[in-house]
């Protein structure tokens, strides 16, 4: 896409050009890995040992404590997303050999989330093929693509974003193979939180009331409905919607629904009064602005904040 600089009120094209050495790039981003992903770097060209013969080129951990591959390549090749996939599978694994990387790191206790792993592509482009298979396979991948300019902008952008959905529903494929659809799903359920601690947005209403829940559903509309890119990640305490880091983390209780925000408090001015300085202060999720929610009238007042930590992020 075209880019324009604005000066004098006239606009003038900028070229692009690329890094000439892939290392370059890669460098770039582990230098500023907290801004653009808000991710800790643990290692870089983390070796995979002499039996596999890998090194992959950005190990991280991400602001929810998951672990975190990214890989790059100054040009379009599929060569990428496969190399990619196959450090996805040794990481599986190799949990082992994470979690002492993480702890020589970050040299603090770290409980490793491993309900997710965020695997990371970044190339200039992608084949339209690519594009297909990543989508068909069912992998958890995230592909960006770069843009850098002659005025030293770079310019990133998240093309797509895959997770794995079965091409028949568990309760249709239930009702061909002639069993209870409903007990299936429930064994089903069960059987994924205890393996992965994979959690659900329904998870979370459990037991709530209906307003609380009325209330929920507004917030995951609004906030997904700002950007299509938006992803809903729900976690054992708490839902995180993200780009490539946690835009608004919503913590659901009994009374309210918390929302903690990627907002730096001491910048707000005449913050609401249903609003708190979490700065240093131990919560749940990421973000230090917190707003509770306890009707519809405080989500309007909550709506610009969302919104601003949106924009404060790129959106």
């Amino acid at each position: 896409m075209p880019l324009f600089e604005i000066k004098d009120r006239k606009l003038t094209g900028l070229s692009q050009t690329n890094f000439a050495f892939e290392k370059e790039l890669q460098t770039l981003i582990e230098r500023n890995l907290e801004t653009v992903f808000n991710c800790r770097l643990i290692q870089s060209e983390f070796s995979t040992g002499v039996q596999h013969s890998g090194r992959i080129d950005t190990l991280a951990l991400s602001e929810d404590n998951n672990p975190v591959i990214i890989e790059y390549k100054k040009i379009e090749s599929s060569e990428l997303i496969n190399q990619s996939l196959y450090y996805l599978a040794w990481l599986k694994d190799h949990k082992g050999d994470f979690e002492r990387a993480v702890q020589k790191a970050i040299r603090n206790s770290v409980d490793v989330d491993w309900s997710e792993i965020r695997v990371i592509c970044i190339a200039p482009n992608y084949k339209k093929y690519d594009l297909y298979a990543v989508q068909m396979m069912g992998a958890n991948i995230e592909l960006w693509t770069y843009h850098l300019f002659d005025n030293r902008l770079l310019y990133l952008e998240k093309v797509i974003q895959t997770g794995y959905t079965p091409l028949v529903s568990e309760e249709r494929q239930a009702v061909i193979n002639g069993k209870n659809p409903v007990m299936v799903a429930a064994g089903k359920k069960a059987a994924l939180t205890r393996a992965t601690a994979v959690y659900t947005f329904e998870e979370h209403l459990e037991g709530k009331s209906d307003g609380i829940k009325e209330l929920a559903f507004a917030i995951q509309e609004f906030i997904t409905g700002l950007d299509s890119t938006i992803q809903e990640v729900p976690k054992k305490n708490y839902i995180a919607y993200k780009t490539s880091q946690n835009i608004v983390c919503m913590e659901l209780q009994n009374q309210r629904i918390l929302l903690y925000l990627k907002l730096n408090p001491k910048e707000i001015s005449n913050p609401p009064k249903i609003s708190r300085d979490m700065t240093g202060k131990g919560h749940y999720g990421s973000g230090d602005f917190e707003i509770s929610v306890k009707s519809m009238e405080d989500f309007e007042v909550a709506k610009p904040y969302i919104l601003m930590a949106y924009q404060k992020l790129g959106g």
